[in-house]
């Protein structure tokens, strides 16, 4: 008898066991459920936790909680300027109603697969409105955005929220990319010749004006020069003319010596000139100046000083007597000879003062003088 109520007693514990094992779920952290009376979706949305139904007619569909990623094939899309691009694209999405979900596609499978319909028309509808440079610059950030709420506004009804949406890469077809990239090189060295062009013409301005202030500085350096030159050549003069305004016959005498030194070199150069030329004009006057053809009269010479060479006197003879001509003669000689030498050392003194004039009234004037030879004192010989 004992044992008969052990086995009923075993069997109500095992039928309790299922029938408490069937009338309870359990919920884990990464999923949601939803409850299915005779596979009629009940209302309510079970989270994480430990959960009851009513065994054997109601049954449990769990569905994940957490973000799906979901990639579609590339594509190829025809951009606003007419460029083909093929993107490459993904999409994160999570189930926010899984009773609504479950109503219009029931399994991930089937949400993917309009997933992928949704995508696709939103992409080729945003960027299909945008050019090439922008879907490759910043504005791809405003572009994904986009495409993203469209996408979203089209999924909400399946259940489903797209929590972001990215285009990886797009590239151009292999067909067009090198027609692309040749156009684009075209077009860089377009403006690298314009750019060296405004560089040129830039250089060009720089070396013009350089050009100008160098001829503007030379210019005026010139005239500043030709002004000190004048100035010192006006002094020099000056100074020339009261050195020699002194005594004119000498300053023709010297003149005339420097003519002699300058032409008479021993250069081998031949002057045919006639013997009463007025080059030869104090030649000719034993008095030391020029003769009387020239129209100049002649030059004084200055009386010997010295003791030492006294005239000598001619004694008084007869008339028949010829002792007395030599005697005279000598004494002529003599004379002309000391006159002669104090000349000489009269025109020595004149030419070095005419010449210390001269280089002092050079050196304050800064310049050389230009219009008159520089004097050189006179030597005997």
């Amino acid at each position: 008898m004992s044992r008969n109520l052990l086995v009923v007693f075993g069997v109500v514990i095992i039928i309790g066991a299922i029938i408490a094992t069937s009338a309870s779920f359990v919920v884990k952290q990464t999923e949601q459920a939803i409850v299915l009376m005779l596979g009629d979706p009940q209302p309510g949305i079970r989270g994480p936790g430990l959960h009851f139904k009513l065994p054997f007619v109601q049954n449990v569909v769990y569905f994940e909680a957490r973000i799906l990623d979901y990639a579609p094939p590339q594509e190829e899309i025809i951009a606003a300027d007419q460029k083909r691009l093929v993107v490459d694209s993904f999409a994160r999405y999570r189930i926010a109603d899984p009773l609504e979900f479950y109503k219009s596609v029931g399994t991930e499978i089937s949400a993917r697969a309009r997933l992928a319909g949704i995508l696709s028309a939103s992409l080729r509808r945003v960027v299909g409105g945008e050019t090439l440079a922008s879907v490759l610059s910043e504005e791809r950030v405003d572009i994904m955005e986009r495409i993203r709420t469209d996408t979203n506004e089209a999924a909400s009804k399946f259940g489903i929220d797209v929590v972001d949406f990215r285009i990886r890469r797009a590239d151009l077809p292999a067909a067009n990319a090198d027609a692309i990239y040749q156009r684009m090189q075209s077009e860089r060295e377009r403006e690298a010749r314009e750019f060296r062009a405004q560089g040129a013409e830039l250089a060009q301005r720089i070396r013009a004006r350089a050009e100008r202030e160098k001829t503007v500085l030379i210019a005026e350096s010139q005239r500043q020069s030709q002004v000190l030159r004048g100035q010192g050549d006006g002094d020099a003069i000056r100074i020339y003319a009261d050195a020699f305004g002194q005594d004119p016959q000498f300053f023709a005498f010297y003149r005339s010596m420097e003519a002699y030194r300058k032409a008479l070199k021993s250069d081998g150069t031949t002057m045919v000139l006639s013997p009463d030329s007025d080059f030869f004009a104090y030649f000719r006057n034993l008095s030391g100046g020029p003769g009387n053809d020239v129209g100049l009269p002649a030059m004084a010479m200055p009386q010997p000083m010295s003791p030492a060479a006294p005239a000598v006197q001619a004694k008084p003879q007869a008339a028949n007597d010829n002792t007395a001509q030599p005697a005279a003669t000598t004494g002529v000689v003599d004379a002309a000879k000391d006159a002669g030498a104090a000349m000489l050392k009269k025109a020595g003194d004149a030419a070095k003062a005419a010449a210390d004039a001269v280089k002092d009234a050079t050196v304050g004037s800064s310049s050389t003088p230009s219009a008159m030879p520089a004097p050189a004192a006179a030597t005997s010989k």
